[in-house]
């Protein structure tokens, strides 16, 4: 099928408004030829019956006597005469259907079969003319004293006629295109005109570089008062978005913020976890400072318990650092995220499944920070969206596009309410899963995107495709 070329408004309105002007015109010019039509043939009516009423007056008593030079004297003159409907041959014709005189011997000589001539007439009283034809033969009973005595057939010279209807048509045609042609521009321009300012405000709309301006008050046509409602009503508009959109800017940043909470919380417990053992064995140190073995004991159990914290605490400084600073994601970046994550699962008693390709060391290209981010956020949600003893995990590994990131869980699945904030870009109300929306915008400035699955043994995930970047500087966060 073929695609119809789309016209602009201030197009479509003058062709629409063309259209009609040419169907006004065809229906008008031909209410005038048809007016023309009907005046020739009365004016040829009115001719022809003072022609045929001279003529059967001349020609019945010549009729009569036999006369065939006056006959023919009559009808010669009646065939010079000149005018817009003039005879231009005349024949006579007797009763017994041959021909008496006429004023082309060659044609019709005397004495010759007249059926043909006759037939080829038209009766005076149904005379029409056919535009296609120059003349017109048309026949009339010669009557006598009461009697017909022969038939007269007389052929009419219509060219000034045809030539009047060819002239009609010719300036009607003429003059419909030039009106035709000057009202489509007038109205194409005034169209442009009235639509101007509704075409800054789409192009206004369509912009795709940059978010959209609110309109000066100078650039608004405050003499048109719709106009002017419209310009007013898009500036409210955009203020809202962009209203809307601080507010989406703040709420993710205080998500942000909680979830940092929520993970301090956890390291707050998995640090004060070994306090208890490295304060027992610091008592026993000092309870038993002459007892090697003690003293050895006592000091593993330190040595264990500071490198734990150390371990800790270390994941929490790389992740805040590789945030606020460019660094190119590597293998360690997932330790890091599996030592972080790893104390809320064991608090909530769930099962932490960990599948990291050796292949991912080879995404450099990637920045550390967003997409750290973006694992520890859905995990955290996943941890707070299962029940205990339930099962989540992740799945990193290489594809032919760049990185996939699979974090799946065990539970029944993100809820369709909270959907649109992690698919959509539609804007969200004030309410649970703003860090949704705070993953969307990492993983877009990353150029990557989200999508709803399962794995292959059928639990619910959340695939996040990151491509690589080719300039090999990653892409911007």
């Amino acid at each position: 099928m073929g695609t119809r070329l789309p016209l602009p408004l201030s197009l479509r309105v003058p062709l629409i408004v063309a259209g009609l002007m040419v169907l006004m015109g065809v229906i008008a010019s031909q209410l005038v030829v048809t007016s023309l039509v009907r005046s020739q043939e009365r004016q040829l009516a009115d001719l022809a019956q003072s022609e045929f009423a001279t003529l059967s007056t001349t020609l019945a008593p010549l009729i009569q006597r036999e006369d065939l030079w006056e006959m023919f004297d009559a009808l010669d003159r009646a065939t010079f005469q000149a005018g817009r409907f003039a005879p231009a041959a005349a024949s006579l014709v007797d009763a017994r259907g041959q021909v008496i005189v006429s004023t082309r011997p060659e044609r019709h000589p005397i004495g010759s079969p007249g059926v043909a001539l006759i037939a080829g007439a038209v009766p005076l009283e149904d005379l029409s003319y056919d535009n296609a034809r120059e003349l017109i033969s048309v026949r009339q009973v010669v009557e006598y004293q009461g009697r017909p005595v022969a038939q007269l057939v007389i052929d009419f010279n219509a060219s000034e006629l045809a030539a009047e209807r060819r002239r009609a048509w010719f300036w009607l045609i003429a003059g419909n295109t030039a009106a035709t042609l000057i009202l489509a521009l007038a109205g194409y321009l005034l169209i442009r005109r009235v639509l101007a300012p509704i075409g800054r405000l789409s192009r206004e709309m369509s912009r795709s570089g940059g978010a959209s301006q609110t309109f000066p008050e100078a650039m608004i046509p405050r003499h048109d008062v719709e106009l002017a409602n419209l310009y007013d009503t898009y500036n409210a508009m955009i203020r809202a978005v962009e209203a809307r959109g601080q507010t989406e800017r703040r709420l993710a940043e205080r998500e942000r913020f909680v979830s940092l909470g929520r993970l301090a919380g956890t390291l707050a417990h998995e640090i004060n976890n070994p306090l208890g053992g490295l304060l027992t064995a610091v008592d026993t140190l000092k309870r038993f400072p002459d007892r090697a073995d003690v003293v050895g004991k006592s000091a593993d159990i330190l040595e264990r318990g500071l490198k734990q914290m150390r371990d800790v605490a270390r994941g929490a400084l790389n992740v805040q650092r590789n945030s606020q600073a460019g660094t190119p994601l590597s293998a360690a970046d997932f330790e890091d995220l599996h030592l972080l994550i790893r104390p809320e699962i064991e608090r909530k008693a769930q099962r932490l499944h960990w599948q990291v390709a050796p292949d991912v060391a080879d995404c450099g290209r990637l920045p550390a920070g967003p997409v750290r981010q973006v694992v520890l956020n859905l995990l955290l949600n996943a941890a707070a969206a299962t029940g205990p003893g339930a099962d989540l995990g992740l799945i990193a590994q290489r594809d032919a596009g760049g990185l996939r990131l699979t974090i799946w869980d065990s539970g029944p699945g993100l809820p369709d309410h909270l959907r649109p904030r992690l698919l959509s870009d539609a804007p969200v109300e004030p309410g649970d899963g703003l860090g949704l929306r705070l993953v969307r915008d990492l993983v877009q400035s990353m150029g990557g995107g989200i999508a709803l699955g399962q794995t292959a043994a059928g639990q619910n995930a959340i695939l996040i495709d990151l491509p690589l970047a080719e300039d090999g500087t990653g892409t911007d966060a």
